[in-house]
């Protein structure tokens, strides 16, 4: 949203905050940090507005009304130049965008490990299943109770090829034409917040090849979907498994996303989930289902 289409209530309250934000992070950066010389005179710690608009090739005017919050006209690279002078963090330099009513970039995918501590969580909340994918619906990390429910691993597994083409879960999977056309709509719009990454193209066109179902849905053009939902699965010789699905960002993981499966309450789902897990093998996770 711009400036421009704020209450004046909201742009005295983003110029202000901008405002705040900018001094704070100047007085962070010293001079020596940047290679100037400290000099004289300073009545307050940091880089002067002056010094951080040299450093950035922009106005000292321009820059000032920036830090005053005015409504001027504002560039990304302009604003990424002002964010490595000041040494912005990623959600730091998100928030600047923020408050010059800009969009911020997508960040690039993350390369990083799944932490330990997510890690633990996904263990903690066994039986019930929980799993962690990217961005491009590659499973990076999941308990036993995926494993065993969604028959799924770590290993060269995607979600998105799994749903399609796993005929033993295709079977599994309660309503599962309602469940593609959602799945494929939040894929479409997953694709869509990354213009410039062409792995969503290579993927969804490889699995209009591999399955006719998605590319019969593909061509249908639903976009989005909810974030929680409910999942049901018929398992062999247990019964019906109904879930409370809730996907979340992980801000630290640009991209990723942390899926929890919740016993939805009156199913006996937990009873059953609980005979499931602790009877299975951990050899045998991919076919208990």
């Amino acid at each position: 949203m711009g400036i421009s289409r704020l209450s004046t209530e909201a742009r005295q309250r983003r110029s202000s905050e901008m405002r705040a934000f900018l001094r704070s992070r100047r007085a962070r950066v010293m001079p020596a940090d940047v290679g100037m010389p400290a000099g004289e005179g300073r009545r307050t710690p940091g880089l002067r507005r002056e010094e951080v608009a040299v450093l950035a090739g922009v106005g000292v005017s321009w820059y000032t009304w920036l830090e005053q919050g005015r409504d001027i006209n504002v560039s990304a690279d302009v604003l990424d130049a002002i964010a490595r002078v000041l040494r912005l963090e990623p959600a730091e330099r998100e928030h600047l965008y923020l408050l010059a009513g800009l969009n911020p970039p997508q960040a690039a995918p993350s390369e990083r490990q799944v932490p330990d501590a997510v890690r633990r969580l996904l263990e903690g909340w066994l039986p019930r299943p929980a799993y962690v994918i990217d961005r491009h619906w590659n499973v990076l990390a999941l308990n036993r109770a995926a494993e065993i429910v969604f028959q799924c691993n770590e290993h060269d597994h995607n979600c998105l090829v799994s749903f399609f083409t796993n005929a033993r879960y295709r079977a599994a999977v309660v309503n599962w034409h309602d469940a593609a056309r959602a799945m494929i709509g939040l894929f479409r719009a997953d694709a869509a917040r990354y213009p410039d990454d062409p792995e969503f193209g290579r993927l969804a066109a490889d699995m209009c090849a591999a399955s006719p179902a998605f590319a019969e849905i593909w061509a249908e053009l639903p976009v989005g979907g909810p974030t929680h939902g409910t999942k049901a699965l018929e398992i062999p010789g247990l019964g019906t498994l109904t879930f409370e699905a809730t996907t979340l960002p992980l801000p630290e993981l640009p991209g990723h996303r942390l899926s929890l499966h919740t016993p939805a309450p009156g199913t006996g789902t937990e009873a059953l989930l609980e005979r499931l897990v602790v009877v299975s093998d951990p050899g045998s996770a991919n076919t208990a289902a």
